[in-house]
């Protein structure tokens, strides 16, 4: 600690006194003045730039420039992901998995049914798409089932939830390994591998748990589907075809992982699986394929099929938005010098780098409420910390702060609002189930994830 002391200067405390003032900037435009992130994440990197020294017309450059790189890197496959979420859900893909799944399913394996379905249909969606679709699923089964509501619908929950904040191409994850220059492929390998048990433990475990502490939960008669009905009489694509659609840029994306690992550079089959592997091709092979596999079997025409990729578009605008703005911050504090005061913060502390980078994330979802700007924010402000990582190390640290953007969910998260209308609950019960088990995901998460880089450094 004497050693930081003796290093520390006026400027360093100049940076991170206007990077707390940045944020706090941020935090009361989005909780209190209800300014879209969008909108906050502009003004509270003007303000960080200025603070910190930069000249004004640096400050401009350096957000513009940061802005067009994520918008480049990660709004491209946030776009794709969502052409490939819309083709699953208005082919009847998506219900073809839900009904082949639970078809299968015994009573008392209807939990983890559930989770495996989140968790599949959650790969290509995003959580709010992915949630507005299953919850009419969610209502019925516990409906025909006679199962409390909780303990089919938290497993479900937290198979999205955990997707949506650890697995790419969900914007978090996507962004923050822009931001930290981590692999693609080691995060979706890594991500998954800190998944499954995560997904266990905070869905049908934790459920049982929720079912308890909740038991009075009943959804509202007139959000409980009705059977039958003409939507039900379409064509749909086959479980089989619809699985490999969901799982083919997984597969494209792990295949780069392991070659850049096991083979040499200049191995032709290493150069072969490093282009198709590349998430962009990954996910494009995936669009493409989806509109024959998912599109053309469900009787779409070639006019269906265009609507159905253009209104894919819509939906996630501001979510390209908030991530790309989130990069213009990103690298106003890189530019700032406010990446490399963290980092001596740090390494003075000595606070592990993945601990450091939960607990920051972990302090902005609270604040802001949201995931994907605690993500994008918490990446920003540690991505010094990656340049000295190995390529496992930085993707670990995209997870713990994944891990830490899940953290409590609470009135300020608009997923909270949507779990709580939709499932009937008071504000009381909203936070005993669905507030406790995203707490559960963030801690079960990284206390996998600190061990693996233990383990893996």
């Amino acid at each position: 600690m004497s050693t930081l002391a003796a290093a520390w200067t006026g400027h360093d405390t100049r940076l991170v006194v206007a990077t707390l003032i940045g944020i706090a900037v941020i935090v009361v435009l989005i909780s209190k003045a209800r300014m879209h992130a969008f909108l906050s994440l502009i003004i509270g990197s003007v303000v960080v730039g200025l603070l910190g020294g930069l000249p004004v017309d640096k400050v401009i450059k350096s957000f513009s420039s940061g802005v067009g790189s994520t918008v480049a890197s990660v709004g491209l496959l946030i776009a794709l992901g969502a052409m490939l979420g819309k083709l699953l859900a208005d082919s009847g893909g998506a219900e073809q998995i839900v009904d082949t799944i639970l078809s299968r399913t015994s009573s008392k394996a209807l939990p983890w049914a559930m989770a495996l379905v989140a968790a599949l249909i959650g790969l290509p969606m995003f959580f709010e798409i992915g949630l507005v679709m299953l919850i009419p699923v969610v209502l019925l089964v516990a409906k025909r089932s006679g199962k409390p509501l909780m303990l089919v619908g938290i497993p479900a929950l937290a198979g999205l939830s955990v997707l949506h904040g650890l697995v790419p191409p969900h914007p978090g994850p996507l962004a923050a390994a822009g931001a930290l220059n981590a692999s693609v492929g080691i995060v979706l390998g890594l991500g998954l591998l800190v998944a499954i048990p995560t997904v266990i433990i905070a869905g049908p475990l934790f459920g049982k748990v929720a079912a308890r502490w909740v038991p009075e939960a009943k959804a509202p008669d007139h959000l409980i589907p009705a059977a039958g009905g003409s939507e039900d009489d379409r064509p749909r694509p086959s479980f089989t075809a619809t699985l490999v659609t969901v799982l083919l840029p997984v597969v494209l994306m792990l295949g780069k992982a392991i070659a850049d690992i096991v083979a040499d550079s200049g191995n032709p089959v290493r150069r072969v699986l490093d282009f198709v592997g590349d998430p962009l091709i990954a996910l494009l092979a995936a669009v493409l394929l989806g509109m024959f596999t998912l599109g053309r079997a469900a009787g779409f025409t070639r006019d269906r099929l265009a609507s159905t990729i253009g209104d894919s578009l819509g939906p996630i605008a501001g979510i390209i938005l908030i991530v790309a703005a989130g990069g213009g911050f990103k690298q106003i504090l890189v530019d700032a010098g406010v990446g490399n005061v963290v980092t001596q913060l740090a390494e003075g502390a000595n606070i592990p780098a993945l601990l450091l980078g939960w607990l920051v994330a972990v302090l902005i979802r609270l604040a802001t409420g949201s995931a994907t700007v605690a993500t994008v924010s918490a990446a920003g402000l540690v991505s010094g910390l990656a340049a000295t990582m190995s390529p496992t190390g930085a993707a670990l640290l995209v997870l713990a702060i994944g891990a830490g953007s899940l953290f409590f969910s609470h009135v300020n998260d608009a997923g909270f609002w949507l779990v709580k209308e939709y499932f009937g609950l008071s504000v009381g019960q909203t936070i005993r189930s669905w507030s406790i088990m995203e707490t559960v995901i963030s801690v079960v998460a990284i206390a996998i994830i600190l061990p693996l880089g233990a383990l893996l450094a």
